[in-house]
Formats: structure tokens, sequence, C-alpha cells
């Protein structure tokens, strides 16, 4: 059965292809983007099924207008895709105030509003689905991605917070983890002004893998397309999806010692609760 999808941050990378794929499959689409004309070519073969928004997730006014109109506009959206984001690449004393601003304003607040704005009318219909695309990074860090985790960390932690408020009105939520994967997000990484004497450290040798090419990149952005879809498409998909080999051995093994170094503190943890 067709499904109809709100889908922010369409107009390149995962969130284009999850588009072109819905709608070769007969779904219906609304389409958000900043750049206005980037889904013209998708919107004359499927006009019919495809509503373009111009729409900057930092406007928290705007996403609440764009899921009003989206929502009167389509009668009933089954899916609605949390996407937009991008990545601000730097030592986090590089950082500028304003690029750590606009991070926050895109990747958690932007993510934390659209799903507030949606969940009125998910309850009010019934239920439907929530897919937050994170990352890896929301699992694990790498040096010079300080901002990036911070976002993504936070808005898994949201997430699932809402999830469990919002289960008995048959809302749920998936979070999408991918690793590194070809996509245009290394084109589209804002850089802070890099300072020398981080040349030497594990932030500059990120900044040389990065800028050489050489920081490996897995992941294969139609499959991970595909692999969503599928998800969604489960009657019981799982709270958190990681997608990718990178992926999966980079959040294994961090599980894995977050867990050896809280067992090790064990009877210290218990230590400090009150004597009864």
């Amino acid at each position: 059965m067709a499904k109809t999808w709100f889908i922010t941050g369409t107009s390149t990378g995962l969130g284009r292809i999850l588009t072109e794929r819905l709608l070769e499959r007969g779904d219906r689409v609304v389409a958000t983007l900043r750049r206005p004309g980037a889904l013209d070519e998708l919107l004359a073969r499927h006009g019919d099924r495809l509503h373009v928004v111009t729409l900057d997730v930092t406007n928290v006014e705007a996403i609440r207008g764009a899921v009003a109109d989206a929502f009167e506009r389509m009668g009933r959206i089954d899916v609605v895709v949390s996407n937009a984001a991008y990545g601000l690449f730097g030592a986090a004393e590089e950082l500028s105030d304003a690029q750590i601003e606009r991070q926050i304003a895109t990747n958690l607040a932007g993510s934390i509003q659209l799903i507030r704005a949606v969940l009125p009318y998910l309850r009010e219909q019934g239920g439907g689905r929530i897919v937050q695309v994170s990352s890896e990074g929301g699992q694990i860090a790498y040096p010079n991605f300080s901002l990036y985790h911070a976002t993504k960390w936070g808005i898994e932690g949201f997430v699932e917070s809402v999830a469990k408020e919002v289960a008995p009105f048959g809302i749920d939520f998936l979070i999408v983890e991918p690793g590194p994967t070809l996509t245009n997000f290394r084109q589209g990484l804002e850089h802070a002004r890099p300072m020398n004497c981080y040349d030497s450290t594990p932030a500059g040798e990120v900044r040389k893998a990065v800028s050489s090419g050489s920081f490996v990149l897995k992941g294969d952005a139609a499959k991970t397309v595909n692999a969503m879809i599928d998800a969604v498409d489960a009657d019981r998909p799982p709270l958190r999806l990681t997608l990718g080999s990178t992926a999966y051995a980079s959040i294994s093994q961090a599980l894995a010692e977050r867990l050896q170094s809280l067992e090790a503190q064990k009877d210290l943890a218990l230590s400090v609760d009150r004597d009864n």
C-alpha cells in the first residue's frame, strides 16, 4: 500500500535518493529543501505525487507552517523523515561562536522542533512513524567533529525519550545510523579556521585524512536508502538501525568498551547508595 512521506533535506545526498526511490515505487512525498529548483526534474516527472516546499529548519515558525500545510494538503502523512543536517569540521577550540550556533540550530534544534511540530497531527490521525537520520556519530566520536557529535548524540537522546512518551498513541521512531557513506557530505562540510598547534594531534591527523581523501567511505548511498525503506516498511523496526561495516564495527567497539568500564565501576557505583 502506498505511503505518504514528509522529508527534510531532499536536495542532495540520502534525502534526494530517498525521495527518488519513493516516487518510483508510487508513494507520495512532501519534500523540503533550502535551494529552490533542486527537485525540478522530479517535479516534472512526478508532480501529482510530489509537493516541494522551501524550508530552512532553523526557522521554527516556518517548520510549523510547512507541517500544518503538508497535513492539510495530504490528509494523512505516514512517515516523517528528519534528515536535514550538515557537518561542522574543526577542533572545538577552532570553531567560531556563529558556527557552533548554526550547527546546533540545524542538526539538533531543527530536528527537535520538526518532531514537536508533527506529533499533534500524528497523534490525531492515530499514529505514524518518525525517522531520525543520525549517523554512527550518534554513538561514537571522531576528533574534529565535536559539535556534529554533540548534535547527533543529543538528538538520539531526545528521540529515545520521546519514543517512550508517544508510544501509547501509535507513534514510533527509527533512528538511522549510517557509517561514512559516499554522498556529498564531505563537500558540504563547513570548516573552521585551523590552528597550527593542532597539526600533530589526532585532530590534525583527521584533518589530513579528510583533505587528502584517505578517510575511507565504505557506505553505498543507494543501498543505505534501500535499507532505510525496508526498515520503515517493517511492522516492528528496531529503534536504532546501524548501517555499514564501519558503523557496525565502531559502534560495537564503543559499546563494549563502555560496558567494560561500567562493570569495572560496579562496586564504587553501589557504594554511594544511602544506608537503610
